[in-house]
Formats: C-alpha cells, sequence, structure tokens
C-alpha cells in the first residue's frame, strides 16, 4: 500500500516538472511548435485547460499554471492524510 502511494506522489512530482517545464517554454518564442514543445503540450494542455477556464489570463501573464500545480500539491497531500487514516 505504502508502495502504492509513493508511486503516485513519485508521478505528481514528475507531472509537477513536466509543468514547470511547459511554463518556461512559453517565455520562449517559437519553442512551442518544436517536437518537445508539442509534446509537453499535449500533456499539460488538457490538465491546464481546465484551469484556464476557471481564470483567464490578466493581460498577457497567466496565472493558471501557478493556481494547477497548487491543486496538485494540494491532491497529493490529501492522499498522503487519506493513506495514513487507513494504515
Amino acid at each position: 500500500m505504502i508502495a502504492l502511494l509513493n508511486l503516485i506522489l513519485y508521478a505528481v512530482q514528475i507531472y509537477t516538472y513536466i509543468l514547470i517545464a511547459s511554463i518556461l517554454l512559453s517565455w520562449l518564442p517559437n519553442a512551442k511548435e518544436s517536437s518537445f514543445g508539442q509534446l509537453l503540450s499535449r500533456l499539460t494542455d488538457p490538465y491546464l485547460d481546465i484551469f484556464r477556464r476557471i481564470i483567464p489570463p490578466i493581460g498577457m501573464i497567466d496565472f493558471s499554471p501557478i493556481i494547477a500545480i497548487f491543486a496538485l500539491n494540494l491532491a497529493s497531500q490529501g492522499l498522503i492524510v487519506v493513506f495514513r487514516t487507513f494504515i
């Protein structure tokens, strides 16, 4: 059971790094059009689109990735609490 929790937390950590890489690539011109940028977009855009519908960009700044990372970390902390109550 603990191994499953560790696997889930590791996957969340990797996905958080993928989100950060996608955010950093958005600052570079034409980086999203590269094959690596398209791969990151396919991995992150479905999750980020949920938050982009709730929080629209303010000017040129998009705060939805910050909220998405916060929600992902909050969910992982919630999983830890749930697993600790049942183990």
